[in-house]
């Protein structure tokens, strides 16, 4: 959490070349199998597209970001293409995303094409569809297209979302950090409390029976 902090207080910091070029970079990483799991790549986006303010540089953001989850797309594809399921067993997709692989394989499956450009819009499953595809045979010229068309909509809405609230977006994402933590505490304690109670019952079963055994 404090590594992606850190890189996204970096990248506010950068000048405007500076800050399209390490956005492009950050979203390839994302796209490439494994990255994704450590590149803000989505949250980079949103905070560059807060220094958005004219059409000349909203389209040089979209083409960049655009061009960049196409390359760094296309270098999964290769991957999953060259390794083949193999890749599945790694330690990386073992660790971080066995259940995203097999939900983006099983997309891949019923979807084909359509699959990949969804799953631009889907967090860690858009990391490893790219992969997938390419160990499911999916067809090269099938996945470009698909995967461009995704990444060009994917990369309006966010800079349109970025350019439209400004420093507004900025808050937003750490509320959206913030909120999943209060989740993932709430989910624990309910989990928690559910475990609590049907341990109890449990208890109170056993002793039941346990005092009517007796009289049988």
């Amino acid at each position: 959490m404090a590594l992606v902090t850190d890189v996204l207080e970096w990248l506010q910091a950068l000048p405007q070349p500076a800050l399209v070029a390490a956005t492009g970079g950050l979203v390839l990483a994302e796209c490439t199998i494994g990255l994704g799991f450590i590149a803000p790549g989505e949250a980079g986006l949103l905070v560059a597209s807060t220094t958005v303010n004219s059409a000349p540089r909203f389209l040089l953001l979209w083409l960049v970001v655009t061009v960049c989850a196409g390359i760094g797309d296309s270098i999964g594809y290769f991957i999953g293409r060259r390794f083949g399921p193999k890749l599945r067993e790694t330690k990386l997709i073992q660790k971080y995303g066995t259940e995203g692989w097999d939900k983006a394989t099983d997309i891949l499956r019923r979807r084909g094409a359509w699959a990949v450009f969804f799953a631009r819009f889907m967090p860690v499953v858009r990391t490893l569809t790219p992969a997938a595809a390419g160990t499911s045979g999916l067809p090269y010229r099938k996945f470009l297209p698909a995967v461009v068309a995704g990444a060009a909509c994917w990369s309006a809405i966010h800079i349109s979302i970025g350019a439209a609230l400004g420093e507004a977006a900025k808050r937003i994402e750490g509320a959206l950090s913030t909120g999943g933590l209060v989740l993932l505490g709430v989910v624990v304690i309910g989990g928690l409390i559910v475990h609590t109670v049907k341990k109890r019952k449990k208890k109170a079963a056993v002793t039941e029976e346990a005092a009517l055994e007796p009289v049988s």
